[in-house]
């Protein structure tokens, strides 16, 4: 993983005493709300329901054990002895007191983390694969390049205040776990007809209030032009992305409202402009890859027979191991979910004492990495085969074993009404009672691929837009309420759900939820999925199904 150079330290510590001592003088009525505001979402720190919430990025989800201990130190020092982790693999801390926060990011900086532009409008963490460099379909690794937009995009002196925030994705496969057309760019790594690799750029995508799917605006990009091509694009959005209304400031809004041939052009003539002057040398991105080599694998790894062995003695171990674990293109290998969604736990939600357990297990079994997720799970990339059964056992003891990837529990939930100062609704409780209720594995499995994805309000943080079940808190009079759609997916084949029809009360969600799931059951054909049952028969079958008693 990328190391900092004393360039790069120095200036995270730099910005640990600017905002320290702004925050001095707020706390000292020298500087209004107003004016502090700006200030403190720069540094990832928003005002919540209860408290201050701080946001810590995470560089495409990698983490180093040593990293993960600190984030069990502060969060048991400065916190309430957990963090939760978001869909942009970052982490979140939702009880630090106002006075601390300079001393939690003065921590933070002594590992390499920091939590600059977490927050504001500005360029936002640039997120990635969890299983970049270790997927065996994988044209090229994307944690170089993100890496790359990173140092790129760290205190850009132009983007430091655009029309609103701007998130970028960066994958290296056809397979699809970063949400790439659902960002504001979306970046595949591709070959053209010469068998060269370069990228493939979608523009325009986004959720919330108003969600969009990315179009393409550029089939193929030299890597050398990468910077260039991303700062054309930033320019023109800076220019006419809209700032007197934010909900329409996004530039998914500039691309709807200009057209997507007209802003290709705009991007393409500022492109002409300034492609010499951000050309990327080969030097540079050597540097840069250099950082991101294959740990010291054992030649002999796919020699061991104990693995089948422990999965023909051990259902509940097969079951993990079928359910928790992929596919690594080094033989004798594999990568494992630890999963953060046990039964009665706030999805992405993990303890302090966990996290120390995570970062131990990471440097016996994994090289000493964690990666978060983009569904709020974190992942050992680099496991022997040999060693799943050990791991397991550990993961086990301490609740991080549960066998749910990829089914209906495996769910992703914003903080809602419980923590957000912007939530009209709670998602966590409900949430958790989806859990608790559904939580047969026998029934899991027979289900199969199933994602639901809860948010609490319009913001759709946990982008329920695109959820196989996509469920929005909303407030009627006082009350919550919630909406639901149905055929959303955020992987390759993206697509948007569609309103399944009038709200339903909050005492129903978890009915709801069942009668879809019957419904399911009844119409599906053979080995058909629920996301395909829904695509070939449209929502009216499960209408029916929800509201007949109305």
């Amino acid at each position: 993983m990328y190391q900092y150079d004393k360039y790069d330290q120095t200036m995270v510590e730099q910005r640990v005493a600017q905002f320290r001592d702004q925050t001095r003088r707020f706390l000292a009525g020298e500087l209004t709300e107003e004016q502090f505001r700006p200030l403190r979402l720069m540094n990832g720190l928003y005002i919540q329901i209860h408290a201050p919430m701080l946001r810590v990025a995470i560089p495409y989800g990698l983490m180093s054990s040593k990293q993960v201990r600190k984030i069990a130190e502060v969060s048991r020092r400065y916190d309430k002895g957990f963090v939760h982790f978001t869909t942009r693999q970052n982490f979140q801390m939702n009880w630090p007191k106002l006075e601390d926060v300079p001393d939690i990011l003065a921590e933070l900086a002594t590992v390499q983390m920091h939590a600059i532009q977490s927050s504001g409008n500005c360029i936002r963490n640039t997120t990635s694969d969890q299983f970049a460099g270790i997927n065996a379909n994988e044209i090229e690794d994307p944690r170089p390049w993100a890496e790359i937009i990173r140092q790129w995009s760290t205190f850009h002196p132009e983007f430091a205040y655009l029309p609103r925030k701007f998130k970028i994705a960066v994958i290296g496969s056809e397979e699809d776990r970063a949400a790439t057309k659902l960002h504001d760019i979306g970046l595949h790594l591709v070959k053209n007809h010469e068998g060269e690799i370069g990228f493939e750029v979608l523009v325009g995508g986004g959720l919330g209030r108003t969600p969009i799917i990315g179009q393409q605006i550029r089939p193929f990009l030299e890597k050398k032009d990468l910077l260039s091509y991303l700062e054309a694009i930033l320019r023109v959005y800076n220019r006419l992305g809209r700032r007197d209304n934010k909900y329409k400031a996004r530039i998914k809004i500039t691309v709807r409202e200009h057209g997507i041939n007209h802003i290709r052009e705009l991007v393409e003539a500022e492109w002409v402009q300034i492609r010499d002057q951000l050309e990327l040398n080969q030097k540079e991105i050597d540097r840069v890859k250099s950082y991101f080599t294959e740990p010291e694998y054992e030649a002999d790894a796919a020699a061991d027979e104990s693995y089948e062995k422990a999965l023909a003695e051990d259902k509940a171990f097969a079951r993990w191991a079928k359910q928790n674990t992929f596919a690594h293109k080094q033989p004798g290998y594999r990568a494992v979910y630890v999963s953060l969604k046990a039964p009665g736990i706030a999805p992405g939600d993990v303890t302090s004492d966990q996290l120390e357990v995570i970062a131990d297990l990471a440097d016996e079994f994994s090289f000493g990495e964690v990666r978060s997720t983009h569904n709020q799970n974190l992942v050992f990339a680099d496991v022997k085969q040999a060693d799943l059964y050990a791991l397991w056992l550990r993961l086990e003891a301490d609740n991080l074993a549960t066998p749910n990837i990829n089914t209906l529990t495996d769910i992703i939930c914003c903080p809602g009404l419980d923590y957000c100062g912007l939530a009209n609704a709670k998602s966590i409780p409900l949430s958790k009672q989806i859990a608790e209720r559904f939580g047969d594995l026998d029934y899991l499995y027979d289900l199969g691929d199933i994602k639901i994805k809860f948010s609490g309000c319009m913001n759709g943080c946990a982008h329920q837009s695109v959820g196989h079940i996509g469920i929005l808190g909303v407030d009627k009079k006082g009350e919550e309420w919630y909406q639901f759609t149905l055929g959303g997916s955020s992987e390759a084949d993206a697509s948007l759900g569609e309103r399944l029809g009038k709200a339903i009360p909050k005492e129903e969600v978890v009915d709801t939820v069942g009668h879809l799931l019957d419904a399911y059951v009844d119409l599906r054909h053979e080995d058909e999925s629920f996301l395909a049952t829904v695509r070939r028969l449209g929502v009216d079958p499960f209408k029916e199904r929800v509201y007949a008693d109305n």
